[in-house]
């Protein structure tokens, strides 16, 4: 038995004991009892954001860091501190109803999947996941266990992304056949891996820090808290980090499955770092929103998107920093990445398009929203109001894994430049065999 199936066997065992599951059990005027794990950085973001609804009690948190633990403690002094997850949730289990997940990609499955088997609700950062297999567990077991899950992707809950996704449901550009995809971002590094060893500080368990993955020695602005993104081993790059939000919207509202082809054209693998620059070309089977085929094209790194017909905007514009563009049989749509309205083009012109139905539905509000402040928080109200039985995520794992899946293909295909890959949705596997080593990895006992 691998170490990774021991973990996994472990952690379903710990699903075995005596618990009632909390589910859709509780009253609108509880509290949503919240334990957190990873609470620097980004963490702290999450922690304060589910923190600002009014049925959340922190109750516990927890972090590989010391000063990070310290920092958040002062915020929440009556919350439980832990330095390791799995003490935290097997001490705790019983007293907290939901986990929030905010560590580094390679800790999201283990931790997630230990506090899923505990019956726990789990909000858990993008990407959702670090091996596509581990994509696939993840949305089974929240699918069994019938419990509320929600992948952190601020932005699906965001003004401009819920309009831009009714707009294309609505027909405006019609079927659309291709999505081009940017992000001049890089979360990719191409030097030589780090040599040599640096003293661990005090403040860190380096250990519980690597978790799953394989150990190496501490290197000073290397892993914690610099670049780890940009390692294989720890994070998912450029297309794993921006990718998930740029996607997202397309993805929804094209209602896409998994692709069936792969290709990235980017340098040739150094097994330490992601490539700098990619360019990923997906094709996915047709939905009712699409051509037959729906084609998509995504750029990262320094001078991303290279000039092409389709990205040429009116009146000579520049086009936004990041974003995405649809082209559809009737014209296209761009959508900024972030805080920007999507915009309407036919004939190399910009249109007018009226959102008053939309209004009218309840499906957006009656003023766009302009205010990053007073809509960071709706995606993380959104999943305690699920908990409470109040409303339904719109990010859960039944579609995120799905979205994450897609994502990750396309960063393995990063392995094999210039190769087409193509993906058996049904079996999970590629039909290149030496791809299929890259969906998974062996978790070390730590």
């Amino acid at each position: 038995m691998t170490k990774r199936r021991t973990f996994l066997k472990n952690t379903s065992l710990l699903g075995l004991t005596p618990l009632i599951p909390n589910f859709n059990l509780l009253n609108i005027n509880d509290k949503v009892k919240t334990a957190h794990i990873g609470v620097g950085g980004m963490g702290k973001s999450d922690l304060n954001d589910i923190a600002s609804h009014k049925n959340v009690e922190v109750f516990a948190l927890c972090d590989v860091d010391n000063k990070a633990l310290i920092e958040a403690g002062k915020l929440f002094p009556n919350a439980k501190l832990f330095k390791d997850y799995r003490e935290m949730l097997k001490n705790i289990h019983d007293e907290i109803d939901a986990v929030i997940v905010s560590t580094p990609d390679h800790t999201h499955a283990p931790a997630s999947i230990m506090a899923m088997n505990l019956n726990k609700h789990v909000y858990c950062q993008k990407p959702l996941t670090h091996h596509v297999s581990e994509a696939r567990k993840m949305k089974k077991l929240a699918e069994e266990k019938n419990l509320i899950t929600q992948m952190g992707i601020q932005v699906h809950s965001f003004y401009d992304y819920k309009l831009a996704t009714l707009l294309i449901k609505s027909g405006i550009i019609g079927k659309v056949s291709t999505v081009r995809a940017w992000c001049p971002k890089n979360w990719g590094y191409d030097g030589p891996a780090p040599i040599g060893e640096d003293s661990i500080p005090n403040s860190l368990d380096w250990n519980l820090w690597l978790g799953t993955a394989k150990e190496r020695p501490y290197k000073e602005k290397i892993y914690h808290p610099g670049m780890w993104r940009k390692i294989v081993d720890f994070g998912c790059g450029t297309l794993g980090d921006m990718g998930v939000h740029i996607f997202d919207t397309p993805y929804n509202a094209l209602e896409l499955d998994v692709p069936i082809t792969i290709k990235n054209k980017c340098r040739k693998p150094n097994n330490f770092g992601f490539p700098e620059k990619n360019y990923v070309e997906y094709v996915f089977p047709g939905t009712k929103y699409t051509t037959d085929t729906l084609t998509w094209i995504w750029e990262d790194g320094k001078g991303s998107p290279r000039k092409h017909k389709d990205l040429k905007l009116p009146n000579g514009d520049k086009l936004p920093l990041q974003g995405a563009m649809f082209m559809g049989e009737k014209g296209k749509l761009l959508l900024p990445h972030f805080m920007e309205l999507p915009k309407l083009i036919v004939n190399n012109k910009y249109m007018d398009f009226d959102v008053s139905k939309f209004v009218k539905n309840g499906d957006l509000s009656e003023i766009p929203v302009r205010d990053y402040g007073k809509e960071s928080h709706l995606h993380y109200h959104q999943f305690i109001d699920a908990c409470l039985g109040k409303d339904e995520c719109t990010a859960p794992f039944s579609y995120s894994s799905r979205l994450t899946e897609t994502i990750l293909l396309g960063v393995i295909a990063g392995r094999f430049p210039g190769k087409t890959l193509h993906w058996d949705n049904s079996k999970a596997k590629f039909e290149e065999d030496e791809a299929n080593i890259y969906l998974d990895s062996t978790y070390r006992d730590f």
